[in-house]
């Protein structure tokens, strides 16, 4: 598929040709795949950042939100929560900074979520941290690494992350990450303002390219207290979502897609759902303890903020079973990498 075929199909409102697209991506997805709906517990070890990226709600210049770090008893908590429930990952996010995470601090929790669960999948998304603590923390047991580009356009890289050395370096931490050993997951926001049709075909290209373990789309949704919140979105609708997650599935045939949060914020009765039959297989349930929950404001309006995980769990695992899907058992590896 070409650059004109996806921009074609990302502007297409035909809704027979829209059915085919869908049935395609699903088809690819229990080929490639399999049936099996992959969970990755989400602890949000802590919403410190550094960064002034212009969309994010924890940026540093944003002064009206209270800050925390997670103790480690509170990390290990959320991880045997993740346990209990059979999730065969847990996914340890918070903003970049290296003076309220240091790098033997991060090490410690590793090998620590290492010993306590050693069959877990141990990811991280801690940002770009530079290529010893990448090592360090890989060598303690980490195993997979998420870092989103947020857009392949430097232009508008720039614009959502001003004061960072540019789109070049990101892509170089990118492949820094691969070389090391990790599974390496990437995306993009949809309907970023002053974004167009061709760079959002631009991003779904550099997926393939870049080889990802791992891509996660979502829609662009404005915080109030960020320099991008006044701004006008463009195409950050639930369709664009879909139809974006379809073409990477197509594009990328064995790469692990979740079925986001930011989708689930924008359609809380069937987000989800949506997201799962247009070809993704994964989805990241958020077992942070409560209290912290509302702190971790990238965007507004998260879904699973309130709501008690066991209850979310349970829910969310019935839902899957009710469109005909399995719970992933296992830590479920990368088919791109584990070939």
């Amino acid at each position: 598929m070409n650059r004109a075929e996806i921009i074609h199909w990302l502007r297409t409102s035909d809704e027979a040709a829209l059915e085919s697209l869908w049935r395609e991506a699903d088809a690819v997805r229990r080929r490639e795949v399999g049936d099996a709906v992959h969970l990755r517990g989400l602890v949000e070890v802590s919403n410190q950042c550094v960064r002034q990226c212009a969309y994010c709600g924890i940026r540093a210049g944003n002064r009206t939100i209270s800050r925390y770090t997670l103790r480690l008893e509170e990390i290990l908590a959320s991880v045997a929560l993740a346990q209990q429930f059979g999730y065969g990952s847990v996914v340890l996010q918070a903003g970049e900074t290296s003076q309220g995470l240091p790098t033997e601090w991060v090490a410690e929790v590793i090998r620590e979520i290492r010993r306590r669960a050693p069959e877990m999948a141990i990811t991280l998304s801690l940002g770009e941290r530079g290529e010893k603590a990448f090592e360090t923390w890989r060598l303690a047991g980490a195993d997979r690494y998420l870092l989103r580009m947020e857009s392949s356009n430097p232009t508008l890289f720039r614009k959502l992350h001003p004061q960072h050395p540019g789109w070049e370096f990101r892509l170089a931490a990118l492949k820094q990450l691969q070389e090391i050993g990790y599974e390496v997951g990437s995306g993009v926001m949809i309907g970023v303002p002053g974004e167009t049709w061709d760079d959002l075909a631009a991003d779904i290209e550099m997926f393939r390219t870049l080889e990802l373990d791992m891509v996660g789309v979502g829609p662009f949704l404005p915080h109030p207290q960020t320099p991008m919140g006044v701004e006008k979105p463009t195409f950050n609708d639930e369709l664009t979502t879909l139809k974006t997650i379809a073409l990477t599935r197509l594009l990328c045939p064995r790469v692990n897609i979740p079925s986001t949060t930011a989708l689930a914020a924008i359609d809380r009765e069937s987000g989800h759902e949506r997201g799962l039959s247009r070809g993704a297989n994964v989805i990241m349930p958020n077992v942070t303890p409560p209290q912290y929950r509302q702190l971790y404001e990238i965007y507004p309006s998260k879904a699973n903020t309130l709501e008690a995980a066991e209850t979310f769990d349970r829910k969310l695992q019935e839902r899957i079973r009710a469109m005909g899907r399995s719970v992933g058992v296992g830590r479920g590896n990368s088919r791109r990498k584990y070939k």
